[in-house]
């Protein structure tokens, strides 16, 4: 697993951030701030109808899917391998979880367990196909289809890793609104850390999107860029918590991760120092949306906010994918647009999807 090191510290950690309520913080950077307010106000509407397909081949029969997850541990992956076996039992297919466990020889295993049984259609659950390009080969040669769930940074189909389509939110656009979020919630002054994995390509150009969109507001100081590999997030994410907060103390008054679990391993350490559970620091995620995360927000349990992929939409999403694929038509292209939820706007509720995607996609499937 790459970059174990816990990354440099911004060369000015220790200024002191403005005072947000002072007028100051805003001044350094009105511009920034009012497209943040705008964009943040914008995202955390609660207007959520289905904007996707509502056209498209009627089922293909008899077909058999194999999700090979990068770690079952991760509630994104996880989250949407449920929800591809509900949408393939409505559809009539069959679907096996295989579990890489969140390292490149697990991932590469079960890859290959995955070709060998010779599938319709094989799901790259949350990693990057480079790390398995002699099993993505193999694929390609026994002409079994490829979809990715967060496998490029960008959603629709690739060419190089070949995939009938990537499924995820714009990832620019996720970075942006987190980012976005700090500044509009701090009002322009805040001392931030970023929490990532830079061993997932994916995670790690989240990561530096969202530094470089938090650098447009010169009120807003990047204390610390803490790279934690997911599958260590649960050992390591309280020691650094303790770490930081002995640090920086006041100074830290938000966060942004690239995965919500980080908040959920970070809380002990949190509550173990006395902070609040409603902050500071505020703490949102940029990404997944996972029912523990509704769960720590709507609670106020040392978790604000969180940008949540529809991971049940997007399950759904890749069976009709592949559904297209198995019928010679092209993919779909929808993408869902980014979302904000806080506790104001969630609803009490443990997940966020758009409304009315399982009719339209059981209609499609009917023909």
């Amino acid at each position: 697993m790459a970059g174990c090191d816990s990354g440099p510290e911004e060369p000015d950690a220790t200024a002191s951030v403005r005072a947000t309520a002072s007028g100051q913080a805003a001044g350094a950077c009105p511009d920034a701030l009012r497209k943040a307010k705008a964009a943040v106000q914008a995202a955390e509407s609660t207007d959520t109808a289905w904007t996707g397909p509502r056209s498209g081949p009627g089922a293909v029969p008899g077909k058999t899917l194999v999700y090979v997850a990068q770690t079952m541990t991760n509630p994104g992956v996880a989250g949407v391998a449920k929800a591809v076996r509900e949408a393939a039992e409505t559809i009539g297919w069959d679907v096996r979880v295989i579990d890489g466990e969140g390292t490149p020889a697990g991932i590469q295993a079960a890859f290959s367990q995955a070709v060998t049984l010779k599938p319709s259609g094989i799901v790259i659950g949350g990693f990057d196909p480079r790390l398995t390009s002699q099993q993505v080969a193999r694929a390609e040669k026994a002409g079994i289809p490829l979809i990715g769930w967060h496998a490029v940074s960008s959603p629709g189909p690739s060419t190089s890793p070949r995939l009938f389509t990537n499924i995820t939110t714009k990832v620019e656009d996720v970075a942006a609104i987190s980012a976005d979020w700090v500044i509009a919630r701090s009002d322009g002054g805040a001392g931030v850390v970023v929490f990532t994995d830079d061993s997932i390509p994916f995670a790690r150009n989240k990561a530096e999107l969202i530094k470089r969109r938090l650098a447009t507001c010169t009120g807003v100081k990047l204390l610390a860029y803490r790279n934690i590999p997911i599958p260590d997030a649960s050992q390591r994410t309280p020691l650094e918590i303790s770490s930081l907060l002995s640090r920086f103390a006041k100074k830290w008054t938000h966060s942004v991760a690239i995965n919500d679990l980080y908040f959920a391993d970070a809380a002990p350490a949190f509550r173990a120092a006395g902070k609040p559970g409603a902050g500071p620091p505020f703490n949102i995620g940029a990404g997944d949306g996972d029912p523990s995360a509704f769960q720590r927000i709507n609670s106020g349990r040392h978790q604000a906010a969180t940008v949540p992929e529809p991971l049940t939409q997007q399950g759904w999403q890749i069976v009709d994918e592949f559904n297209r694929a198995f019928a010679g038509s092209p993919p779909s292209g929808y993408v869902a647009p980014v979302h904000v939820v806080t506790a104001d706007n969630s609803g009490g509720g443990t997940s966020w999807d758009p409304e009315g995607y399982r009719e339209a996609y059981e209609q499609i499937w009917r023909g």
